[in-house]
């Protein structure tokens, strides 16, 4: 939907509603999860695990709440074990949608992800019918007061493709490989940038024009998938501001 990662601005939420507050919880205890069963429980050794950990502080995770879901990664607890999973589909007008989420019943998630789909005049559809018009880049976001040249040169220098200003979001961010993602922030801590947060975003490869009808009808189906407890970042190649 935002094209830019949801956890960007998670600093800024910690007056949210409970509700709202309990479902940031949900997701990060699942992404902590399953970040440590992928890459271990030593976050300096397992970058997807700091920056989730890092999430989890700036949202005022209580710390028991942290440690208990990378014991359950690590298998020291029992419980449901947590799987990343995609759905692709078809928004009112046509408009291509993904929608990432993190689940312990597959069954269950794509049930609910259908019934929404549905209700709201899109459809679900198969692996692969949309996933071609996007492409996954690594996205490394900084503070903008940084020099914006020296950014440039020392991203470039660690394995960057690119650099673009984010108006929305006050910052610079550095766009890199997929599979470089982590290398290139690390370089760059390592000349001293610390970066505010970096993720894999899923970029359109053009974007459809829409009627302001439409855009409504595509950003209500958005909002009530993003809304459902094991979704955790819906795209669409349409821009929905």
């Amino acid at each position: 939907m935002s094209g830019h990662s949801k956890w960007s601005n998670i600093k800024y939420k910690k007056a949210a509603e409970d509700a709202k507050r309990g479902k940031i919880f949900t997701k990060l205890i699942k992404e902590i999860t399953i970040a440590t069963r992928m890459g271990g429980k030593d976050p300096d050794a397992n970058p997807r695990l700091r920056i989730a950990i890092d999430r989890a502080r700036a949202a005022n995770m209580p710390r028991d709440n942290i440690e208990r879901a990378i014991k359950k990664g690590a298998g020291e607890l029992g419980g449901a074990k947590f799987e990343n999973v995609i759905y692709e589909g078809y928004a009112p007008a046509g408009v291509a949608v993904l929608v990432f989420a993190n689940t312990d019943n597959k069954n269950r998630t794509a049930s609910s992800i259908r019934s929404t789909f549905n209700k709201l005049g899109g459809n679900l559809g198969e692996t692969g019918c949309v996933s071609w018009m996007f492409e996954q880049k690594g996205v490394i976001s900084f503070d903008n007061s940084i020099d914006e040249e020296e950014l440039m040169e020392k991203a470039i220098e660690a394995g960057a493709l690119d650099i673009k200003e984010n108006e929305e979001h006050s910052c610079y961010d550095v766009y890199t490989d997929p599979k470089d993602l982590y290398k290139v922030n690390s370089e760059l801590e390592k000349q001293g940038l610390k970066s505010n947060d970096l993720f894999l975003d899923e970029i359109p490869k053009t974007k459809v024009g829409l009627s302001e009808e439409d855009k409504q009808k595509v950003r209500r189906l958005v909002e009530k998938l993003d809304e459902l407890d094991d979704v955790d970042d819906v795209y669409t190649n349409c821009d929905l501001d």
